[in-house]
């Protein structure tokens, strides 16, 4: 099974105008409070001065964040799963402990909804990646339960 990750076309355009955002207004922004902070004097003991310095080190870890999924997503819509196995990118319908869900295999960044996202290196994720429609697998939940899941239906997230 292959690990690409594929986004529909929103989803990238939502997350190249998030990149463009913080490479833009949301860098002048943070290095305008860092001088401002700067400008109040001794550095050791200002708060304000490392919590700006904080903010642009986590926008930054963003910035190559978003670089990187858009530089190795494919957009479009992926090629229909002919082999009848669960991937990421996928909506899985399973039967989970006998209650019915609903779920999306793969990043939060392309989900647009109030649908559950599970990485596929998750235990369900990992349980369910490759398996075929109509099987039965299990996973150990965190609490060391063995948790039964049916896959009912698997279809690329659109």
């Amino acid at each position: 099974m292959s690990s690409q990750t594929w986004l529909t076309q929103e989803a990238a355009d939502r997350l190249q105008a998030e990149l463009e955002n913080l490479e833009g207004p949301g860098r002048k922004e943070v290095t305008a409070k860092i001088e401002a902070a700067r400008a109040e004097g001794d550095l050791k003991e200002n708060g304000g001065y490392h919590a700006a310095r904080d903010e642009q080190g986590k926008m930054e870890a963003r910035i190559r964040q978003l670089k990187q999924m858009l530089e190795s997503a494919h957009i479009g819509t992926p090629p229909p799963s002919a082999d009848g196995r669960v991937g990421a990118g996928m909506v899985v319908t399973a039967n989970i402990a006998g209650d019915e869900m609903k779920f999306l295999l793969g990043s939060r960044e392309i989900a647009s909804g109030d649908l559950d996202v599970y990485s596929e290196k998750s235990p369900l994720g990992a349980s369910v990646m490759g398996a075929e429609i109509g099987a039965t697998v299990t996973y150990s939940a965190p609490n060391g339960r063995e948790i039964s899941v049916e896959i009912i239906a698997a279809e690329f997230y659109a």
